[in-house]
């Protein structure tokens, strides 16, 4: 099946979005929640039976030629009945989507499951969870981006490899361990090291990178009391300097076979390789996530508006969370079809991420 959308330039696409009418955009409106609720193009005859206002099929007929020039909808076969084009979704999700609320119940469970994935076990298991969780509400697959920055640390050391230089090495709740080179100042007291290893390992209290360097930036006054200015400088470089891939990205996808359930035709399936295919090129997508990072709140891609979904037709609905810094460190979000329920998972997404924030930042 074929999206025959115009490419209007932005002037254009909106000057034909402005010129519907009452009637045009509820019929519109229809049609788009039909496709969201069942995937099906939907007919003049149906619609005359399910709009809120008395039609003739001839008369809906006539509107939806009119949403049809303006390349809002199209019709995959001769004689079917019409569905919204990529530029109809985002018209429809930028100007006439209701979102839903997170219920109390639905924000009580996700924290709680969150905060026992993270206190059980590590804060990528946090991660894992989100990504499980997300996959499960949306029926697509659940996505988090970050870095190994977020991982709950539990021991630091300053190793000096030389009279210039020094090793951090990081160690995490799972075991991993992280090496950092850093250059001493002139002149460091021999003790220096060990006293910076022991101030930094005594704020550490299971605390990731991030929100272990918004502390120490928090309480630096305290600091200067306690360490003298060389071995400040050099708990600072110890924080603040990655080498290597240390901040390389991290991706978790989980739920794909999700992606599966509901399929009706044979081109459902070939879109659904083509998304596997995408979703195996992890840089593409790592790429696609990052552009999400870009601002507050949540960011939908809907099909080719992105080049990594041009061939499989699907959205992703993303959204940043931040370390105890409040630095954007990372995004969740769901990857799905076009006909995603943007209605529930966009309010899910972004109370995730909140979750997520709050974690990072102590459980505050």
């Amino acid at each position: 099946m074929t999206d025959p959308t115009p490419r209007f330039s932005n002037g254009q696409s909106m000057q034909a979005l402005a010129a519907l009418n009452e009637r045009a955009r509820e019929i519109f409106r229809q049609i788009v929640e039909s496709y969201l609720t069942t995937g099906e193009p939907v007919g003049s005859r149906n619609l005359a039976r399910i709009l809120p206002m008395a039609l003739s099929p001839a008369s809906i007929r006539n509107v939806m030629a009119d949403l049809e020039h303006s390349g809002l909808i199209f019709a995959p076969h001769t004689s079917a009945g019409r569905l919204p084009t990529e530029l109809g979704l985002r018209f429809f999700v930028d100007a006439m989507l209701e979102l839903g609320d997170v219920s109390q119940d639905e924000q009580t469970r996700i924290e709680a499951q969150m905060r026992a994935a993270a206190s059980g076990h590590t804060f990528d298991s946090a991660l894992t969870e989100a990504s499980t969780m997300l996959s499960g509400i949306s029926r697509g697959a659940g996505v988090v981006l970050t870095t190994k920055a977020n991982v709950n640390l539990k021991h630091i050391e300053f190793v000096r490899l030389d009279p210039a230089r020094a090793l951090v090495v990081l160690v995490s709740d799972d075991g991993s361990v992280e090496n950092r080179l850093v250059d001493l100042p002139p002149g460091l007291p021999a003790g220096a090291l060990q006293e910076a290893t022991n101030f930094l390992n005594a704020r550490l209290h299971g605390r990731t990178l991030g929100s272990l360097r918004a502390e120490i930036e928090a309480s630096r006054t305290a600091m200067k009391r306690e360490l003298d200015a060389l071995t400040e400088r050099l708990v600072d470089a110890g924080l603040a300097t990655p080498v290597g891939p240390s901040e390389a990205r991290q991706l978790i996808v989980r739920g794909q076979a999700n992606l599966l359930d509901d399929l009706r035709a044979a081109e459902d399936l070939d879109r659904i390789r083509l998304l596997f295919n995408d979703l195996e090129t992890q840089k593409d997508v790592i790429d696609l996530l990052a552009r999400a990072e870009g601002g507050d709140g949540v960011r939908i891609f809907i099909g080719s508006e992105n080049k990594l979904f041009s061939l499989s037709g699907s959205s992703l609905i993303a959204a940043p969370f931040r370390d105890g810094a409040q630095k954007i460190v990372g995004v969740v979000g769901v990857i799905g079809p076009t006909r995603l329920n943007y209605a529930r998972i966009v309010p899910m997404v972004d109370y995730t991420a909140r979750v997520v924030t709050k974690l990072l930042d102590g459980g505050r």
